[in-house]
């Protein structure tokens, strides 16, 4: 029998972005080449002792041109200036199918969420510019050195990165408009007007470390 491959460790940062047009003229004028734009439906499985939530990690099958399942897992000494997490990742034929397995296993939905993302290509470096329901950010992901390099020539203030999921960002928000469902999804949000200025010195890293 094969050995199984090691799982990857991710390493990554956000930040918010007040204007991400300007941003994405930045990024091309580098030298980025965008690999598309696409809408990401999401959903985060749990066993119904909410298991991974507790561990702080994160099962979920993803769609849009394709369908991925993956997992990630917090890493243990991670270097503290970014948001590092182990990651498997397969690709799979059919979402339905995938559901019944992962039911058959114990693992139910627990919650949906979308983003509308453009990935850039640069060297080594994948940009994501990222829509989300309450707001738009880059997110960096390389190796550290050349992520606070890349955050620099971007003219991004590295106090400001982003270590929060996308989906702890959105518990802090829920929680602060004290919003009556857990979903997050384009649909929830329409109509509603939630800022995310008065939470980001909660979110924002801080001075370099």
């Amino acid at each position: 029998m094969n050995p199984s491959p090691p799982p990857t460790i991710e390493t990554e940062v956000k930040f918010h972005l007040s204007d991400p047009d300007r941003l994405r003229d930045r990024l091309l004028a580098l030298g980025a080449r965008s690999r598309g734009r696409r809408h990401e439906h999401n959903l985060r499985f749990d066993d119904p002792d909410g298991r991974l939530t507790r561990a702080h990690s994160l099962l979920r099958l993803r769609r849009d041109d394709a369908c991925m399942l993956t997992f990630k897992a917090p890493v243990p000494g991670a270097d503290p200036a970014f948001k590092q997490m182990t990651e498997i990742e397969v690709r799979v034929s059919d979402h339905a199918r995938m559901q019944a397995i992962l039911a058959a296993l114990g693992f139910r939905p627990v919650q949906t969420y979308e983003k509308r993302r453009e990935s850039f290509e640069l060297g080594a470096t994948v940009f994501c510019l990222d829509e989300m329901p309450f707001g738009h950010f880059l997110e960096i992901e390389a190796g550290p050195d050349a992520i606070r390099a890349d955050a620099e020539r971007l003219g991004l203030r590295w106090e400001k990165r982003i270590l929060l999921a996308y989906l702890g960002i959105f518990e802090l928000l829920r929680r602060h408009y004290a919003l009556p469902f857990t979903d997050l999804t384009f649909e929830r949000f329409q109509g509603l007007s939630v800022d995310l200025g008065p939470l980001l010195p909660e979110i924002e890293a801080g001075p370099a470390r």
